[in-house]
């Protein structure tokens, strides 16, 4: 996948494909070599995405950590 289309693909649409392309290994139509080929992918992808869940959580661990230091100043 080019990097301009995973960015324009939803984190959702990116894992759904990973669920069909596991569906498709697991269907035993492939060839030993194409189940190779899926699985990298999969692989691949399911990095990719857990880099950008972890990208996420920092993201909002920070604007909460934000929040609750407001809160805290307020009280002053």
């Amino acid at each position: 996948m080019s990097e301009e289309k995973k960015e324009n693909t939803r984190f959702e649409d990116r894992l759904q494909s990973v669920q069909e392309l596991i569906a498709r290994i697991e269907g035993g139509k492939l060839s030993l070599e194409d189940s190779v080929k899926e699985y990298e992918q999969g692989m691949k992808t399911l990095a990719e995405l857990d880099r950008e869940l972890a990208d996420m959580t920092r993201r909002l661990t920070v604007l909460q950590e934000g929040k609750e230091q407001e809160l805290t100043d307020e009280n002053v």
